[in-house]
C-alpha cells in the first residue's frame, strides 16, 4: 500500500497524543475523588460493567483517529486489472514426440489440460488466439474473446510430424501485429517438447518479437527420459530442448520455464494467464479508511454510552 499524500500520515500522532491525555485525565479524577462512605452497600445495586467493555470506548476512538489520518494521506492499493483489449496467442507444439508418456498421461494430454486452465484463468475481456503445429503451423485461428472456441480447437489437436517451431512463431506474429502506436498489448505462450527439425529458425523470430515488444513465455515440456515408439517397434528419445526455449524467451523479452510434470505446467500456464492479460494499477482507497473510521466512531460512541449507565 501506498500514498498520495503521505504527509498527512504526520496525524497519527494524535493517536498516542490523545491515549495520553485520557491516561492524565483518569489519574486526576482519582486524585480528587470523595470517597462516599455508602459504597460498600450500593455497590450490589449497581450494574456491573466488564472491564473490556470500559477499555472499548477508548480503543475503538483511538483506532477511528487512526482511521482518519489514513484516510487524510489518501491510501492506495495495487490491483491487477483487464488489459484493454489483450491478445494472447496460445502456440502449442503437437509433433509425434508430444505422444510421448514421460508426463502422465501424455506430453499432449498435459498440454490440453494447461491449455484449458489457461482459459479459465484469463479475464473475459482477454482475446485468445492458437497456433498448432508440427511440420508446418496447420491450426492458425486469431485471436477472440469466444475462449469456448479455443477450448474447443486445443481439444481436437492430434500428434504427427516434425518440429517447425520458427513458422509457428512467426505465424503467430503476424496474428497481433498491427500498425505501431495502435496494436493492443500482445503476448505469446510457446509450449513445445523438442528441438526445431524443420522451417525458419526460432531465435530469428524471437529478435522480431523483441523489435515489436510481443513477449514470448516458453515451456519447455518433458524429460530427459521421454522416447516415442517408432514403426518398427524401437524407442526413439526425444528429450526436451529447454536451452532453446529459454533463449526464446530471454530474446523476446518474455519468461522461460522447463517443466516435467503436468501439474506444475497447469500452475504455471493458470498463473502465467492471469499475468499477461492483467495491468497493475493504483486505486485509491480512501473512502474504505474513512467509512471505517466513522463505524469505529459510532461504536466508541456506542460502548461509552453502555459503559457509563447509571441508575437514576
Amino acid at each position: 500500500m501506498s500514498f498520495a499524500s503521505p504527509l498527512f500520515l504526520a496525524a497519527l500522532v494524535l493517536v498516542p497524543l490523545a491515549l495520553g491525555a485520557q491516561l492524565l485525565a483518569r489519574r486526576r479524577t482519582r486524585r480528587y475523588a470523595v470517597r462516599f462512605p455508602g459504597v460498600a452497600t450500593l455497590a450490589p445495586l449497581l450494574p456491573r460493567v466488564p472491564s473490556w467493555r470500559r477499555q472499548a470506548p477508548l480503543a475503538l476512538f483511538l483506532a477511528a483517529l487512526a482511521a482518519f489520518a489514513l484516510a487524510l494521506a489518501r491510501p492506495q492499493a495495487t490491483v491487477a486489472v483487464p488489459r484493454e483489449q489483450a491478445s494472447i496467442v496460445l502456440v502449442t507444439d503437437v509433433s509425434r514426440s508430444m505422444l510421448a508418456e514421460d508426463v502422465e498421461p501424455s506430453r499432449l494430454e498435459a498440454a490440453r489440460d494447461a491449455a484449458q486452465r489457461f482459459l479459465d484463468e484469463v479475464p473475459d475481456e482477454a482475446r485468445v488466439g492458437a497456433v498448432a503445429f508440427s511440420t508446418e503451423p496447420h491450426t492458425v485461428e486469431a485471436p477472440t474473446d469466444d475462449h469456448a472456441r479455443i477450448a474447443a480447437l486445443i481439444d481436437g489437436l492430434a500428434a504427427d510430424g516434425g518440429t517447425a517451431t520458427g513458422d509457428a512463431l512467426e505465424a503467430a506474429l503476424k496474428l497481433v501485429d498491427g500498425p505501431a502506436g495502435k496494436r493492443p498489448p500482445a503476448a505469446i505462450v510457446l509450449l513445445s517438447d523438442g528441438e526445431t527439425t524443420t522451417g525458419r529458425d526460432p531465435v530469428d523470430v524471437a529478435r522480431e518479437a523483441r523489435r515489436l515488444k510481443i513477449p514470448i513465455h516458453t515451456f519447455a515440456l518433458g524429460t530427459p527420459d521421454g522416447v516415442i515408439q517408432a514403426p518398427d517397434g524401437s524407442l526413439i528419445p526425444v528429450p526436451p530442448d529447454p536451452e532453446t526455449m529459454r533463449q526464446i524467451a530471454e530474446l523476446s523479452g518474455g519468461r522461460s520455464f522447463a517443466v516435467e510434470d503436468a501439474e506444475d505446467l497447469a500452475g504455471l500456464y493458470r498463473n502465467l494467464g492471469s499475468r499477461v492479460a492483467t495491468k497493475k494499477e493504483k486505486r485509491e482507497i480512501t473512502a474504505a479508511f474513512a467509512g471505517g473510521g466513522a463505524l469505529l466512531l459510532m461504536g466508541a460512541a456506542a460502548f461509552g454510552v453502555r459503559a457509563t449507565a447509571r441508575l437514576p
